[in-house]
């Protein structure tokens, strides 16, 4: 069986590595892009056509938000919010949600956590699995 595609949009590197390495953990999900801000994301989705985007809110040039709101021209990805303004009920997260976001997962500890892996990589992989249809007790 063929591998889920996903891209990660986040404009730390950091971030971006410590995502894939939660993703790539998942032996169905396989990370087959990056990009730094919304306007490139876009640029990679009209390229890869992923099957998921992991996506940041808060990017230099182009945001999550303006991403998502130009997304829906591009095709059917599920998008899944991983940011650290992401928290339950803020107002990025709910007009993440209404623009179609599948879930909206927090980065702990500020933009810069390096414990994301520990503390919501697992949460990041179920949600994944369920927004693609895989079977959540796999993972």
């Amino acid at each position: 069986m063929s591998k889920k595609q996903i891209l990660v949009v986040d404009d730390s590197f950091i971030m971006r590595t410590i995502i894939k390495d939660i993703v790539d953990s998942d032996p169905e999900l396989e990370v087959v892009g990056f990009a730094e801000n919304g306007k490139i994301g876009l640029e990679r989705v009209r390229e890869l056509k992923p099957d998921a985007i992991l996506l940041d809110l808060e990017m230099p040039e182009m945001s999550g938000i303006d991403m998502m709101k130009r997304l829906a021209l591009l095709g059917k990805s599920k998008v899944i919010v991983v940011s650290s303004v992401g928290q339950t009920g803020s107002p990025q997260a709910l007009e993440a949600r209404r623009l179609g976001a599948i879930d909206v997962i927090a980065k702990p500890s500020g933009a810069m956590s390096l414990d994301l892996q520990a503390k919501k990589g697992h949460e990041i992989v179920q949600v994944l699995r369920r927004a693609l249809s895989l079977d959540p007790t796999e993972a």
